[in-house]
């Protein structure tokens, strides 16, 4: 019997346009040649991780919806294993309730969170924090140890 499912997986973030799109369509083709059917897919693009996995603190998140048998996940899932590219992986079934949602979420595309990494925002950031450690010892008042007993 079919089932709906959904695997979102975590690609290493220094991996190039090209090699993540060679990286995701490896995947499609394992689904789609165990006699998967692909409904849904989508790059949700490079993202921030909430906590260092595997010393990445960004990721490359891709979900992709399909219908096949429960006999593809174990195949799925060992190839996620064996690929280094791959941080993180979940396939879950999806109940009614879940394609429901799903269903809402391809047609509503505010309903899915944008990237939330911006590598102009974050260089900004690092020439803000480089300028302030370059300002702060002319900032500091030097005082001697005597000079700090008198004040005592």
């Amino acid at each position: 019997m079919q089932k709906y499912y959904e695997t979102v997986f975590m690609l290493n973030p220094v991996l190039s346009a090209e090699q993540v799109k060679d990286t995701v369509q490896k995947f499609k083709n394992i689904i789609t040649s165990q006699g998967g059917e692909i409904t849904h897919e989508e790059d949700w693009g490079l993202r921030q991780l909430a906590y260092p996995i595997k010393k990445k603190s960004s990721a490359f998140y891709y979900l992709i919806e399909f219908k096949s048998e429960g006999k593809l996940i174990k195949t799925l899932e060992t190839e996620y294993h064996r690929d280094e590219q791959v941080i993180r992986y979940l396939t879950v079934a999806l109940d009614k309730y879940a394609l429901e949602w799903a269903n809402k979420r391809k047609t509503k595309p505010h309903l899915i969170p944008p990237p939330v990494i911006s590598y102009e925002i974050k260089d900004k950031e690092e020439k803000q924090i480089r300028e302030r450690v370059r300002e702060a010892p002319s900032k500091v008042e030097k005082t001697t140890n005597t000079e700090a007993e008198e004040k005592e």
